[in-house]
């Protein structure tokens, strides 16, 4: 069965519904039957529905693949252009524009809907009737409160929205669901498989915004010999299978892996496609989710393109919170469970993830609007109690203690006009020899294994002091505390990491600035006690109180506090000198840049439900610090072990002043002095720092 064929009979059955309510949206562009203040809004959003109502006729008659590239980008920049660049201010998505229109209640609603509405032309790229007509009938319900104006209330459209939600919960979950485990819902994976991939118009058959990203991505990698592109998708999906292999996990009782990317990158995905496959592993590539009770907050879970306005993204990262309960928090979860019921066999054959992330976008620093969704305080604790329990019916289900992962990063065109040379140069880092850097890294663990704690402090403007509690080992001989991280699941390889005690570890982490979730901090400054986050600041925004609320929203993610879950020294040097001789180091992803000097990462440990599984280093060694005081209590009580987050901050070689390991009888061994190895064994690390 194809992909079209999954949707007929749900076509067919929504039909008639989705025929009158695109007929009431064509009769909206006519009508003046609401107050002068909200007509251009509900007229501008009927004639955007209606652009969507062609692009459905095109989808449903092939008539795309018939279109010129010269049509289906002027499409596609139609769809697309009420958000992109300037035209964001006077879009009614704005949330701060809709203010100024339509005053602060029924300006959030307003732009709520237009944001929610945006989704729909993926509905319609994919002939996705069902979906596409209900949230139709949400607009044509909203309009009809408007042209009741003297029998409504703020509250009664409020309620609609409410309910709508609360209504198709089930329905919006069961297709998220399913997109996590299906490999039959194929849309992406056709377009990857069976289209020609020189010809470009293919890009625009997705859905999504495209931009110069994608295209000359695509163009690039269309230019390379196809021995090269081959190694590419070699050494992801090598490194997807090693890593089943250092966990001692049986790849083959798994039947579907999931591939995240961003478009342009094709025919790449193409040959992992065919390389898992010959593992046995059917693709299940799904797009990032766009509609508020999918979505995590502004970040692309998902296939995806670059973003039209991450100004956009951030404001309506939390639109969940216009109507996020109690009542709707259970509702999600019964939602969910049930979804999961459904595709439960599918779910325990999930294999996990393969990413292909990208970067070198310009660094975006948010503004912080007041008009905006947020989450108060009642929701902020609702919303870390639902992931928590969502992630806690995935790993029932989807046996997240079975799967593993592969993560690999290369830029995109914006990284400037040496990107073609940044792209080998990120090829070479992303294959470096895995063998020395083992050899290399076994001399730091074995330092490393003899201390209490290590302290690291930053130099020049960063001003970091931390002590680091090192986990104790009982037989040296058989037993380490550090994982000796080479390219497997993790690539380009090169880190040594641990779970730190938490009792003891204490102190200050700073980074002037630092680019994290795809924001931009500065002068980030995190206060440890007991391992512990006791206090946090930026220097984002001119106001204190926006810049705790900023890192408490996108680094905290709601949590009151985050202990630290990892301590690592990043050896990759040569991914350092990279950043250093493009100026790209603020823009390097945290999977190379974590790589380059000692990070540290808030929530969770990595060994984050699979701490039962016994892991050992390629000299034998079993590593015994797989948890901390936090993650132990999973044996009491699950809920109380995990934060659902994981983020990697790193302080450069160039800002740091020692990281030294002390030893119980108070004796220092030095690792780095002043951005360079000194310890001996090490020092080959520092040719790239000389280059």
């Amino acid at each position: 069965m194809n992909y079209t064929q999954l949707y007929g009979e749900d076509n067919d059955l929504i039909r008639e519904r989705y025929e009158l309510a695109m007929e009431r949206i064509a009769s909206i562009e006519q009508e003046r039957t609401v107050n002068e203040k909200y007509l251009p809004y509900f007229q501008k959003t009927a004639a955007f529905i209606l652009l969507v109502k062609s692009v459905v006729e095109f989808a449903q008659e092939n008539r795309l693949s018939k279109m010129t590239i010269e049509e289906l980008r002027a499409l596609n920049t139609a769809l697309y252009n009420d958000i992109t660049g300037d035209n964001y201010a006077a879009s009614y998505a704005n949330p701060a524009y809709a203010r100024e229109l339509f005053g602060e209640k029924y300006g959030k609603l307003l732009s709520f809907l237009s944001a929610e509405l945006r989704q729909v032309i993926i509905y319609a790229y994919e002939c996705r009737l069902y979906e596409l007509t209900v949230f139709l009938e949400l607009f044509i319900e909203v309009y009809n409160y408007f042209e009741e104006e003297d029998e409504f209330t703020y509250k009664d459209v409020k309620r609609a929205i409410y309910y709508f939600m609360s209504d198709y919960c089930e329905v919006l979950m069961n297709a998220r669901v399913r997109e996590l485990v299906d490999h039959e819902l194929s849309f992406a994976t056709d377009i990857i498989m069976e289209s020609d991939l020189n010809d470009l118009r293919y890009l625009y058959r997705f859905g999504d915004y495209i931009t110069d990203n994608e295209v000359r991505t695509a163009e690039y990698l269309n230019s390379l010999p196809e021995e090269q592109v081959k190694a590419m998708a070699d050494t992801y999906t090598e490194g997807y299978r090693l890593g089943f292999i250092a966990n001692r996990l049986d790849i083959t009782k798994k039947k579907y892996v999931n591939i995240r990317y961003q478009l342009g990158f094709e025919r790449m995905v193409r040959y992992a496609v065919q390389n898992f496959r010959a593992l046995g592993l059917e693709p299940v590539i799904y797009r990032a989710p766009y509609n508020a009770i999918n979505k995590l907050q502004h970040m692309k879970v998902g296939y995806h393109a670059t973003s039209p306005n991450r100004q956009y993204d951030y404001d309506h990262r939390f639109d969940i919170g216009l109507f996020l309960d109690k009542a709707l928090k259970v509702r999600k979860l019964e939602c969910l469970k049930q979804a999961l019921e459904e595709y439960k066999q599918k779910a325990g054959l999930y294999a996990g993830p393969a990413v292909i992330e990208v970067f070198g976008e310009e660094l975006f620093a948010p503004e912080d609007k007041r008009e905006a969704i947020k989450l108060d305080k009642r929701q902020q604790k609702l919303y870390v109690e639902y992931y928590r329990e969502d992630n806690l019916l995935k790993q029932e289900y989807m046996k997240l203690d079975e799967t593993s992962f592969t993560i690999i990063s290369y830029p995109v065109p914006q990284i400037g006009e040496d990107f073609e040379e940044i792209f080998a140069e990120t090829v070479k880092v992303n294959t470096l020899d895995s063998e020395e850097y083992r050899n290399i890294q076994q001399k730091i663990i074995d330092v490393l294994d003899q201390g209490e704690y290590v302290r690291v402090l930053g130099a020049g403007r960063n001003y970091t002091d931390i002590k680091v509690m090192l986990f104790p080992i009982s037989d040296p001989d058989k037993e380490t505390i550090f994982e000796n991280c080479v390219a497997d699941v993790n690539i380009p390889v090169g880190e040594v990491f641990t779970s730190p005690v938490l009792k003891g570890t204490q102190g200050v982490l700073h980074v002037p600035k630092v680019y994290l979730n795809d924001l931009e901090y500065r002068e980030l400054e995190l206060i440890f006690e007991d391992g512990r986050i006791v206090e946090y600041n930026c220097g984002n925004f001119n106001e204190a109180a926006k810049n705790k609320s900023f890192i408490k929203e996108n680094l905290l993610f709601n949590h009151e506090s985050l202990p630290l879950g990892e301590f690592a020294i990043g050896t990759n040097t040569t991914a350092y000198r990279m950043g250093k001789k493009y100026n790209i180091a603020p823009r390097l992803p945290i999977l190379i840049a974590e790589k380059t000097g000692p990070h540290f990462a808030i929530g969770d440990t990595c060994y984050k439900l699979s701490e039962e599984i016994k892991v050992y280093n390629p000299d034998g060694k079993e590593i015994v610090a797989r948890d901390n005081e936090i993650s132990i209590l999973r044996k009491e009580d699950m809920a109380k072990a995990y934060f659902n987050c994981h983020t990697d901050i790193t302080l450069p070689y160039d800002e740091l002043k020692e990281i030294a390991v002390y030893k119980k009888d108070g004796t220092k061994i030095t690792i780095i002095q002043d951005g360079r190895f000194v310890l001996e064994g090490t020092e080959t690390l520092n040719k790239a720092l000389d280059e």
